[in-house]
């Protein structure tokens, strides 16, 4: 008896060794959203090989399942079945955008599988479903920041100019809703596909009305075609989302970047911040990590999945290899910093953040500069 009781227990402690955490990703790898999925794939495989190397998580190593979803609803779905059912996941990042997120989260929900966004609507996790969750600032988190700015140097009227897809949807949403709440009239409302390769009829009618500002909600390629257009008509009091945060939209818009002011998070101008700012080691790390390995610059968008992965990787230790469990133990994360902000989520609010995760940039010879 003694023997088998030996045996047993070796045999539980093999098991346990060699437990598998099998993990699931989804981004836009390429496609027209490809500045936000490759930068986002390349950040979750550079941290499951490290912490693999470091002995996993709770003594198990993580397998990865990785999917191109091109940006692409039918592609983001098919990605999602496969992860739940042939792979069996016990959670997904992921995936890149705001299309994707709200197509798949009524699936993920049916599942019973956490899904921890990369993209930024607000609309994601709200309502709140107890297996959804996302990691960038809000499209009202951004709002809130610009808003705060514009009130804070006397604009009272702005034109607004969003791309029609549910990024820019809403986003448009949140700005028409808390402008008044800033004394901010907004003037002229105007919309543009995100194939269009000319906006200016839609920015000639805006700057007919005269605003004070004019802000862009939109991500993607088509912002630069925006801030051409606009510099061609002379508009030079220029917002745009976080949807921009990218070295690519400099390099899109070329000089017509120059002057725009944005709101978004640190990582973009991380050694620019002064040292008291409280993210800035953070960050730092981050970038270097993926900087040495990649031998690329790091986007604030793979600081989303970095952040999606610090969430998993807490709730995992909290609540090991269980679906339901590992979602449970999310939305009772409380001051887990990652390089986008501090997340602290409760029963009703999964992305954890505020308007203090953003803060404000302006584009100055081709380069992000923190602004005062």
């Amino acid at each position: 008896m003694k023997k088998v009781a030996i045996l047993l227990v070796i045999l539980c402690f093999s098991i346990s060794a060699f437990a598998e955490i099998r993990l699931g990703a989804m981004f836009a790898v390429t496609g027209p959203a490809s500045f936000l999925g490759n930068p986002e794939k390349l950040t979750i495989e550079m941290l499951v090989e490290n912490i693999n190397k470091a002995g996993g998580i709770n003594g198990e190593k993580i397998k990865l399942f990785v999917y191109d979803t091109q940006g692409r609803e039918d592609r983001a779905i098919n990605s999602l079945n496969r992860l739940a059912k042939k792979d069996r996941v016990v959670a997904i990042i992921g995936p890149s955008t705001t299309g994707e997120s709200l197509a798949i989260k009524a699936r993920a929900t049916g599942f019973k599988i956490p899904l921890i966004s990369c993209a930024a609507s607000a609309k994601i996790v709200n309502p709140s479903d107890l297996y959804i969750y996302k990691t960038p600032q809000s499209d009202v988190h951004v709002a809130e920041r610009i808003f705060d700015y514009m009130s804070s140097v006397g604009i009272k009227t702005i034109g607004l100019i969003t791309v029609q897809n549910g990024f820019g949807a809403t986003g448009r949403a949140a700005m028409i809703k808390i402008a008044k709440d800033y004394g901010i009239t907004i003037v002229a409302d105007e919309k543009y596909m995100d194939k269009d390769k000319d906006v200016t009829v839609q920015l000639s009618t805006i700057k007919a009305k005269k605003p004070d500002a004019v802000i862009c909600w939109a991500a993607g390629g088509s912002p630069a075609i925006v801030a051409r257009n606009a510099a061609q008509l002379g508009i030079t009091n220029l917002y745009m989302s976080h949807g921009v945060a990218s070295p690519k939209f400099i390099k899109l818009a070329g000089d017509a970047a120059n002057g725009i002011k944005l709101a978004a998070g640190r990582l973009g101008v991380a050694e620019k911040l002064p040292n008291s700012d409280k993210y800035k080691a953070t960050i730092l790390e981050y970038k270097k990590a993926y900087e040495d390995k990649y031998n690329t610059t790091a986007s604030p968008f793979g600081g989303y999945a970095n952040d999606a992965f610090v969430l998993f990787k807490a709730a995992y230790e909290k609540a090991g290899n269980d679906r339901t469990k590992i979602a449970e133990a999310l939305q009772t994360l409380t001051n887990v910093t990652g390089t986008t902000g501090t997340y602290s989520m409760t029963t009703s609010d999964h992305n954890g953040l505020t308007k203090e995760s953003a803060i404000m940039l302006e584009i100055k010879d081709g380069q992000f500069t923190p602004m005062k």
